[in-house]
């Protein structure tokens, strides 16, 4: 995990607007590609180009040129949804599921991504980056985020309709919304809302 990147995903809300999320993990970035459940509607890895794409939309640096076997694809998914159940635990503070727990440790053994300096003395990957990789990278990031100094800083969004989960990397440690523009705004709205209410 790298708490510092910025780099931030371009999500949809239900009315159309686009809004800015930074959610401080590249494996809570894969949280916003659907899920199990109800979040299945908004799945969004069909493909092996689905994958390429996610990898290009996240906080990786450079997007790393990637070969993706349609069992990449469901390997991410399975990763993505035993995450959903890894996280909702520890934000409640209850034991990790047993099967989601050993979905995200065989996924954490293999081989990640090989970063690489290039001719011109930039960050780049090793040669033959593969779907694989890329799923063993998200899932040594989540225990990197379950077990490291930013653990007790995992939160889910404060709108009573919203699950994105995000860490809060804010020195203060009081980030409440997934994002200002989105659910912070919509929270001052309805403040303002109803404080008009009660004046009149």
């Amino acid at each position: 995990m790298d708490p510092s990147a910025t780099r931030g995903l371009t999500l949809r809300s239900r009315s159309g607007s686009t809004y800015r999320f930074d959610p401080g993990a590249l494996c809570l970035e894969l949280m916003t590609t659907g899920g199990p459940g109800p979040y299945r509607v908004f799945e969004v890895l069909h493909a092996p180009a689905d994958v390429a794409d996610f990898a290009g939309r996240s906080r990786l640096d450079p997007t790393p040129e990637l070969e993706v076997a349609e069992r990449d694809v469901a390997e991410l998914r399975a990763l993505r949804d035993a995450l959903f159940g890894l996280v909702r635990a520890h934000l409640d503070g209850a034991p990790l599921p047993a099967d989601e727990l050993a979905v995200l440790n065989a996924a954490a053994a293999r081989p990640a991504l090989a970063p690489a300096v290039t001719a011109d003395g930039g960050r780049g990957w090793a040669p033959g980056a593969t779907g694989a990789q890329l799923v063993a990278t998200l899932a040594r990031d989540a225990v990197d985020l379950l077990t490291g100094p930013f653990a007790h800083r995992v939160r889910t969004c404060s709108a009573g309709d919203c699950q994105l989960v995000y860490v809060d990397t804010s020195r203060p440690g009081n980030r409440r919304w997934c994002s200002m523009e989105h659910c912070g705004n919509r929270h001052k709205v309805r403040a303002l809302r109803a404080r008009h209410s009660e004046e009149g």
